[in-house]
């Protein structure tokens, strides 16, 4: 038990003087989020409050990422994504008003990056993405009647959840001299817990990523 131990400090330590003696590279991004499966449209039964097959559609979201990507290897690096979505979307039921949803999200994450020509020192070329990463969202449901409380606001329905989720995709960063890069990534995230419908939870914030952005 000893020697594992010993075996994980050293591997431990090992791997924080890689990251350490590699310069990291800073990325941001503007982030298209397009929902799939149920986030994108989910039909629910009727209930004894709503007695027909309400129906629940989110558009595409938009959001921005900030990354470190920490270079351990000519073909690995290990990066951090912070990374925040809004999405909106419809709720309707025949016979009643229409309410709007908007769903938040705020992601911290871990990732790694595999450059498939060896550019991870100097993040460049194609690379496939694989992680995870801990998700604080926000879902919102409001009448859509313009009806008003007595402070002026539209009365609001709203859950919180923490979730975690992964995250899988491919990226590539473009140019082959100094300075910022332009890099396009396309990931899929995946809601990993939290989301059982029974037990009245949100559905999965299930979506197609395309970011836009820059790393230097």
């Amino acid at each position: 038990m000893r020697i594992l131990k010993l075996s994980a400090l050293a591997l431990v330590l090992g791997t924080t003087s890689a990251l350490m003696a590699q310069d990291p590279h800073l990325g941001f991004g503007i982030n298209l989020g397009f929902p799939t499966g149920d986030f994108r449209s989910k039909t629910y039964p009727p209930t004894v409050d709503v007695p027909v097959e309400p129906f629940d559609g989110y558009d595409v979201g938009l959001g921005g990422q900030m990354t470190i990507s920490f270079p351990v290897d000519p073909t690995f690096a290990i990066r951090m994504n912070f990374n925040a979505m809004s999405t909106s979307g419809t709720s309707t039921a025949t016979g009643y008003t229409d309410q709007t949803l908007k769903h938040e999200l705020f992601g911290i994450g871990g990732e790694m990056q595999f450059f498939l020509n060896g550019g991870a020192m100097r993040h460049r070329g194609t690379f496939l993405l694989l992680g995870a990463s801990a998700d604080f969202e926000r879902f919102d449901r409001s009448d859509s009647s313009n009806t008003w409380d007595w402070w002026g606001d539209t009365p609001t329905d709203t859950t919180r959840k923490s979730r975690l989720a992964g995250t899988a995709g491919i990226g590539h960063s473009f140019g082959y001299g100094g300075g910022a890069r332009f890099n396009l990534e396309v990931t899929f995230h995946k809601t990993l817990s939290g989301n059982d419908i029974a037990r009245k939870e949100p559905p999965s914030a299930d979506f197609m990523k395309v970011s836009f952005g820059w790393v230097f």
